[in-house]
């Protein structure tokens, strides 16, 4: 089924629809696909990232739990996560290390450190005719999603990266962030261009909640799939509306659904992304919510490969935050089960204090079936930041320990399973990967991609100069000044057409 070409931002394959699958039960396939020696390729690739997770998480996420998580059986190897100019890395060097196999520095996307852009997995899968989505609970243009379907020098700038996803044509893109698709003028970020419009002009069905997500129905011969569930971010797991806010298993079963539905095999990376932001607030009941709402969709996945017998599914995070520790200030035990009696993050629960936080213990009680002693609450009465405070109370309690409020540069475990998941053993880098991935699907990583930019040229607005221009298009000003032959490049003027090739 030959579907449209697309404009494609920086990726020019033309993608075709409909995925072929083989029956096959999970007793039958889960030994023979989880050691990778059936020599089967891999159609469809679903890769998971828990952004911030180690083993730390990991563990307490198990004692959490009470039981082994879903991914524990399937623990392959560890890789390192250093960026090309800082041995911590950040979620956009990290994303883009594993989405193309080359490192770079941090806060950029999809660009070596000289600025050259690095074509993604899921662009590669794209040129194979496969099939393409993104599903993450943060804005769908944040860091790491972005790292797959974009190419910038600034992560911030995510309301190119929205421009950028949406001419790439990935089939499937669910998550947060609709201000960054909507125009200032509607309360959006970008500046005149109403992406949600020319989304729809494209052929994508928008939906905005859990209903829309589980009616959908897409046939991806002639539609993709724009689900945008909040104006930011999502809501973390502990407060996720469930009426309104699909789950992350819930979107990442819709996205298998639909594009499982073609037959040349589909490309899915799937984030849980507020497990960092949980790590960087030391808010260890927000981080094993998370971690909880992202083993449900790994669960979904892997139920998947199991019955499909031709899929392989990847679990790594892109690095640690926080330094979690299983096990903290001289505790003999460690007790994150403790943590199932609070219901709220530790910014939710400050939200509720009052003027002088004379109120501490009484709110912290609501919130938790945790007894604060007279020093604990001193301690969140006199803290600069009553946030923080509370996530240190609970997570003493819980003998959950944390060392930073940052990143941290540990190693990570990556599991797999599938065709190809025995080659993800040993020590790694994040950089091996998408090549990984690449061999087991037999996909060409690593090829030239183009510039292609919108049709219209760019009328110059007042005030605006050719370096602007290129930096936020990803040109150099040069190039733009020998595109357009302008005799003098600090000479344009409002109403002036700049062309891209």
């Amino acid at each position: 089924m030959l579907k449209k070409l697309g404009v494609a931002a920086l990726s020019t394959g033309i993608i075709f629809s409909g995925v072929s699958t083989t029956a096959a039960s999970a007793d039958e396939n889960s030994q023979l696909n989880n050691s990778g020696e059936n020599g089967e390729k891999a159609e469809n690739i679903i890769y998971m990232i828990p952004d911030g997770f180690n083993a730390d998480y990991a563990t307490n996420y198990r004692h959490y739990k009470g039981e082994p998580a879903v991914w524990d059986n399937h623990l392959q190897g560890m890789y390192t996560t250093y960026s090309a100019d800082s041995n911590i890395t950040d979620s956009a060097a990290a994303g883009t290390a594993m989405s193309t196999g080359v490192k770079t520095n941090n806060g950029v996307i999809g660009l070596d450190p000289e600025g050259n852009p690095q074509q993604t997995i899921l662009e590669a899968s794209q040129n194979k005719d496969m099939s393409t989505g993104l599903v993450a609970t943060s804005t769908i243009t944040h860091a790491t999603p972005a790292a797959f379907g974009a190419h910038v020098d600034d992560r911030n700038n995510e309301t190119e990266i929205a421009r950028q996803l949406i001419d790439n044509e990935i089939d499937v893109l669910l998550g947060g962030g609709k201000n960054n698709f909507l125009p200032e003028s509607e309360g959006g970020k970008q500046e005149e261009t109403n992406l949600l419009q020319q989304a729809e002009e494209q052929g994508y069905q928008l939906i905005e909640n859990r209903n829309q997500l589980l009616e959908a129905d897409i046939d991806l011969e002639n539609e993709n799939l724009l689900g945008l569930f909040a104006d930011d971010a999502m809501s973390p797991e502990l407060h996720r509306d469930t009426e309104e806010e699909p789950s992350l298993a819930e979107m990442t079963q819709t996205a298998i659904d639909t594009l499982n539905n073609d037959e040349d095999g589909f490309f899915l990376m799937v984030e849980g992304s507020q497990i960092d932001w949980a790590g960087h607030d030391n808010d260890a009941a927000w981080a094993m919510t998370d971690v909880g709402a992202f083993e449900e969709a790994v669960q979904e996945a892997i139920d998947f490969a199991e019955k499909d017998g031709n899929t392989l599914v990847v679990v790594g995070g892109d690095h640690e935050t926080g330094g979690m520790t299983a096990g903290a200030n001289g505790s003999g035990t460690a007790n994150p089960e403790l943590l199932h009696s609070v219901t709220a993050t530790g910014e939710n629960i400050a939200a509720e204090l009052n003027e002088d936080r004379s109120n501490a213990k009484e709110v912290v009680g609501n919130y938790t079936d945790m007894e604060l002693s007279e020093e604990e609450v001193q301690t969140i009465q006199e803290a600069e930041d009553p946030k923080m405070a509370i996530n240190a109370v609970i997570s003493a309690k819980a003998n959950v320990g944390w060392t930073s409020t940052n990143h941290t540069g540990v190693d990570i475990p990556v599991y797999a399973y599938g065709p190809g998941a025995d080659q993800f053993s040993g020590s790694l880098d994040n950089t091996d990967l998408p090549k990984i991935i690449a061999d087991a699907a037999e996909i060409e990583l690593g090829g030239e991609i183009s510039q292609n930019h919108p049709e219209e040229a760019y009328t110059v607005k007042p005030g605006d100069t050719l370096f602007e221009i290129g930096l936020k298009y990803n040109y150099l000003w040069t190039t733009l000044q020998e595109i357009n032959q302008f005799p003098n490049p600090h000479l344009i003027y409002p109403g002036d057409e700049v062309y891209f090739k």
